[in-house]
């Protein structure tokens, strides 16, 4: 079963400074018929103004990946990172036993544009981490890239959760097929342009659930950067 999320259906919160838009309940925007799909708890299509940000503020119990689509987003925590992602980059926070952190855009005329992910944890009561890697654009180009897991296989970033995470690019007659375990749970958000999804056509912002699907083929995309998530059921 495929059940379709449309891009317009999400939540927005538009503060002036950050315009976010969520696929699943956060902070004031409440749906109970969103409140996250498996383990996968959060996914904000954040865009940052210049010259503001996030200020210093905790996490607990969290694994938290941003993944940077326009922009540079600077981050700085209190285990004592600081790094600049930009976009190719995939950071993964784990808040465990507790982390703060800000984070900022400090160009003076460009908006940064990021998904905020969140997933549940395997394990309660981790020690905090951090990780960053970059994925170029011609490891994503018309396939699904691994670039977040548990195990951290294919030089990924690891995940401590049950939970994987890919990345592709798709123009034209460009096409990927995945095998999918029908008993695990699958989530696709197209994070820009257009792409099929199983002969259904998603656009910018829309995502889709699947559920007890055994494959999954990714195609006819224009200008399209599509995240498909494996999950815990």
């Amino acid at each position: 079963m495929i059940t379709l999320r449309r891009s317009e259906d999400r939540g927005l919160a538009d503060h002036g400074w950050l315009r976010s838009q969520h696929s699943f309940s956060f902070a004031d925007y409440h749906d109970p018929a969103h409140m996250g799909f498996g383990n996968l708890r959060v996914i904000n299509e954040d865009r940052i103004a210049p010259g503001t940000g996030f200020g210093t503020h905790g996490h607990r119990d969290m694994e938290i990946v941003s993944y940077v689509l326009e922009g540079a987003l600077a981050h700085r925590d209190s285990l004592g990172n600081g790094a600049s992602i930009v976009p190719g980059e995939v950071q993964r926070m784990s808040a465990g036993t507790g982390v703060r952190h800000s984070e900022f855009n400090h160009a003076r005329d460009a908006t940064t544009h990021f998904l905020q992910i969140w997933l549940l944890p395997h394990t309660q009561g981790l020690a905090p981490g951090y990780e960053q890697k970059a994925f170029s654009e011609a490891d994503k180009r018309g396939r699904l890239r691994l670039v977040a897991s548990p195990d951290g296989r294919e030089g990924s970033v690891t995940v401590h959760a049950d939970a994987s995470l890919r990345a592709g690019l798709f123009e034209g007659d460009e096409r990927a097929e995945l095998m999918l375990d029908a008993q695990r749970l699958c989530y696709v958000f197209v994070a820009r342009g257009s792409v099929e999804l199983n002969g259904q056509a998603l656009a910018t912002g829309d995502a889709a659930a699947l559920r007890g699907e055994s494959r999954l083929v990714l195609q006819h995309g224009r200008g399209a950067e599509v995240l498909v998530f494996d999950l815990a059921p």
